[in-house]
């Protein structure tokens, strides 16, 4: 049993230099091991707070870049509405103008029409005139040579053709 128990001078000094041991601890290593504590349990709380507020700021500046987003989209939106409206106006202006164009063509053929219809029509007389003229030298039998009868039997062939005309 001598083994199990150990003897009391062995006691004591173990006593002793547990005692001793702990004296030399406290004094040298106690305090530097809770100051690297204390050290690290502030940098640790630093940390933890700095951490705490980059979330924030981070959850800010998200929030901020979808009002960004959103006013964007708004933008784009406003700008696509105007470039809409710009193409309506410019679309309408071209047609309004075609339109014009159109209109105005359409007028000189028709006053190129008419211009054409009186010049066939003076050529017209002035053949008929001519004709009326050998006519009525076959008819009569002899060549006028008094322009005012000539004048005379003219607008009497040409009356009768108007009245023709208007007959048919």
């Amino acid at each position: 049993m001598e083994l199990v128990l150990p003897g009391i001078g062995l006691t004591f000094w173990m006593v002793i230099v547990f005692g001793l041991l702990m004296i030399l601890l406290k004094k040298f290593a106690w305090k530097p091991i809770l100051s690297a504590l204390k050290d690290r349990e502030s940098s640790i709380e630093e940390a933890l707070k700095s951490a705490e507020l980059a979330k924030e700021q981070l959850s800010k500046l998200k929030s901020d870049n979808e009002a960004l987003y959103k006013q964007a989209r708004e933008e784009r939106e406003e700008i696509l509405k105007e470039a809409k409206q710009m193409k309506e106006n410019i679309i309408g202006e071209a047609k309004k103008s075609a339109e014009e164009e159109g209109k105005k063509m359409i007028l000189k053929a028709t006053e190129e029409i008419n211009k054409q219809k009186a010049s066939a029509i003076a050529e017209l007389k002035g053949q008929v005139a001519s004709l009326s003229v050998e006519i009525a030298e076959k008819l009569i039998g002899n060549q006028l040579s008094d322009n005012e009868q000539q004048k005379t039997i003219i607008a009497t062939q040409i009356n009768l053709l108007k009245n023709q005309q208007a007959n048919a």
